[in-house]
């Protein structure tokens, strides 16, 4: 661990009046009530605003420092993630492939949302929308609660537009593909979650468009009408053309022949948002520049085309 990182957690509404052992407890399982409160004792859990006591009842906006072994940072945070536009009440980040949006599970890890709280202490820093850990490209954050409501809800009333661009195994027989296909939980456990094209699934809507052809291999443009999790890899999986180096959607056979040609990544990239802007009620279109593992997968492709 390093002796300077906390971990900060804020109490919600939801959890106001619940002892603190047992809030904990719950919030990471892999602790026990009996650790959580010898880890009070110690003082490696407190309040920012009071003594605490296992016993203590959560109040809202509380803030708990926690110096938990697995639950703060061992190593050095990574680079703050590229800033592609900022004003006093957005972010629109370019999130690198490999980085979380936000923390999952018990351990501690870095990810973006907690990158920036960290660079921008004065403001409300919140996510409006998610993309999947090895996805890289747009993500949009916000500096107040009002911001984050309108952006939501405007994502909700699918008012933005979310253009992708995806590398895919395969080359389709078709220009443009406007695919409407069901998707729903095929197999959930502890450490995976598949989806799949299903009768009973929520109702699923993307826009294809191929933008060049290359050898085995095919770049597309992909509309989201829709934003389910995994839509865009699940719809080019069911479409029968994976994408590089999609290691839940592509056969064994097809992750093997892509890394053996240097792709390492998932090849899907958030290229472009366009949304109404939370002040001003303008449309604002950001778009991320790929990274360069994406790149000069590509021109390799391109070179041997």
């Amino acid at each position: 661990m390093i002796e300077e990182s906390w971990r900060y957690i804020i109490i919600r509404e939801k959890d106001v009046g619940r002892r603190v052992d047992a809030y904990l407890a719950k919030r990471f399982p892999s602790y026990s009530r009996s650790q959580i409160r010898k880890y009070i004792t110690e003082g490696k859990v407190l309040s920012v605003s009071r003594k605490l006591k296992a016993s203590s009842l959560l109040m809202e906006n509380e803030q708990l420092k926690l110096f938990v072994p697995g639950l703060v940072p061992d190593s050095p945070p990574p680079p703050l993630p590229e800033v592609l536009y900022e004003d006093d009440r957005i972010i629109v980040a370019n999130k690198p492939s490999g980085m979380l949006v936000h923390p999952a599970g018990d351990q501690f890890v870095w990810a973006l949302v907690g990158l920036f709280k960290t660079a921008y202490p004065r403001d409300q820093i919140d996510l409006v929308h998610r993309i999947d850990r090895e996805t890289s490209g747009v993500l949009l954050l916000t500096k107040d609660k009002e911001a984050n409501a309108f952006l939501k809800t405007n994502m909700a009333e699918r008012n933005v537009q979310k253009i992708y661009q995806a590398i895919t195994r395969g080359v389709p027989d078709w220009d443009e593909k406007d695919l409407v296909a069901p998707i729903g939980v095929q197999m959930k456990s502890e450490v995976r979650l598949r989806r799949a094209v299903l009768e009973d699934g929520q109702y699923c809507h993307t826009g294809f468009k191929v933008l060049e052809r290359l050898e085995k291999y095919a770049l597309l443009e992909c509309r989201l009408h829709t934003g389910r999790t995994h839509q865009i890899r699940v719809h080019c999986q069911f479409s029968g053309h994976a994408i590089v180096g999609d290691d839940k959607y592509a056969s064994d056979a097809e992750l093997k022949v892509s890394r053996e040609q240097g792709g390492k990544r998932l090849f899907l990239h958030a290229q472009s948002l366009k949304f109404k802007h939370p002040a001003t009620d303008e449309w604002l279109r950001l778009e991320a520049p790929l990274d360069d593992d994406y790149q000069n997968f590509l021109d390799q492709l391109v070179a041997i085309n």
